[in-house]
């Protein structure tokens, strides 16, 4: 058993399917998967190499998650290049930043945090470019 990355698949709520997906194809400039399944509709982030990389989606479970600003884990989100850069499309996209750009640590990168419109926190990341 080969242990790449500690997180293997992510799952983020939506109570208004289309309103999400419109809001991170628009914050990350990418356009998001269509797969439904019998229990729930998902839209999945691109992603390159499904056996080393970290998969996710934006999922409208039919009430099984529910969205929160306060409850539950804490994702980050790759922000690379800089964070910023995302971070400067969330209001215009009908989010909010809840953190702005901080730094971690020169080593570590920036982080922030964000609402997004189904009132989900959600982290970005980047690691500054050597």
């Amino acid at each position: 058993m080969s242990f790449n990355n500690a997180i293997s698949w992510f799952e983020i709520p939506a109570t208004d399917l289309n309103r999400a997906t419109k809001f991170y194809e628009t914050i990350f400039d990418i356009q998001l998967i269509p797969m439904d399944t019998p229990n729930m509709k998902m839209r999945m982030f691109p992603l390159q190499d499904i056996m080393t990389g970290v998969g996710g989606a934006v999922v409208d479970s039919g009430g099984f998650y529910k969205p929160s600003a306060t409850e539950g884990p804490l994702i980050y989100l790759n922000g690379n290049p800089d964070v910023q850069i995302v971070l400067n499309k969330i209001e215009k996209a009908g989010g909010q930043i809840v953190v702005p750009k901080t730094e971690i640590s020169p080593d570590y990168g920036y982080m922030a945090v964000f609402l997004d419109t189904e009132g989900n926190r959600i982290a970005l990341h980047s690691i500054p470019q050597q």
